[in-house]
């Protein structure tokens, strides 16, 4: 697809042990346009963080093709053009939270910023942790551990952002302040934003389109539009339109329940 930011064409991902071999993934097809909000939804077991580690370089597919602005993952990867947080912060303990961001510099290779990507100082600033600049992890709330850790992968300027399920271990209300901010980024900044949650109000909340998945095996069930505005607050949730896209997306969802996975799981 011309112009977008991640094109994935029917990709199946399969782990084989001694005693079985496992289809996380089955003929999975989707895209995301250049500067696009998707969030992916579905159960626990459905293949979402699998589907964001093939995009990112760290799972090859078992057949089909994915691509990321029109490159393989691994040379987006190569490249820079995708940053990943995951759902735990990952932070050094023993570096402070400017020197956690600082980090990739140090290991990838690469010593000094591209022309015109943001400063590690102007990202803490970015994702509202100015004058935390200096403090340890353990001085850090868990809210503010997942700030440092998504300005350490917007290190360099990404344009593709890929995130999994990094708000489901805090609290609701740190939560929720969490979820304005990353859109106030996104809209910032124009990166695109791939995003896995199992919570259907985050989905619909963050997202500007929202791709279900099944499970067994992971497939997709259905791409649903927000047709919300783009300038969103957290009180919008309480509006009927939103209430009706997630009442339509718990249908859909109930309709793709768990299938008999004959064909898909050999013993």
């Amino acid at each position: 697809m011309a112009g977008a930011a991640v094109d994935c064409r029917n990709v199946t991902v399969r782990f084989v042990t001694d005693r079985r071999t496992v289809t996380a993934l089955h003929d999975v097809s989707f895209d995301v346009e250049a500067g696009g909000f998707l969030t992916l939804l579905g159960p626990s077991g459905c293949g979402k963080s699998t589907l964001l580690r093939v995009v990112a370089d760290l799972v090859a597919p078992s057949s089909g093709t994915a691509a990321v602005f029109g490159t393989s993952p691994a040379e987006a990867r190569a490249a820079r053009a995708l940053g990943f947080v995951f759902q735990d912060a990952a932070l050094l303990p023993w570096r402070t939270a400017i020197q956690n961001v600082e980090l990739p510099l140090e290991v990838g290779g690469r010593r000094s910023l591209p022309a015109g990507a943001p400063t590690p100082r102007e990202l803490m600033k970015l994702v509202g942790l100015e004058g935390w600049e200096n403090s340890y992890p353990h001085e850090l709330s868990g809210g503010m551990r997942q700030r440092v850790s998504i300005a350490r992968a917007l290190l360099g300027g990404p344009r593709l952002l890929l995130m999994d399920e990094p708000f489901g271990a805090l609290d609701e209300i740190t939560r929720d302040r969490l979820n304005e901010e990353l859109r106030r980024i996104w809209q910032e900044t124009g990166t695109t934003i791939l995003f896995v949650t199992h919570s259907v109000y985050e989905a619909v909340y963050l997202g500007e389109q929202v791709l279900v998945l099944a499970a067994n095996p992971g497939r997709v069930a259905a791409r649903v539009n927000v047709d919300l505005p783009r300038d969103r607050e957290l009180i919008i949730r309480e509006t009927p339109a939103f209430t009706s896209i997630v009442a339509g997306l718990r249908d859909v969802m109930g309709r793709a329940g768990p299938r008999a996975a004959q064909g898909h799981r050999a013993a």
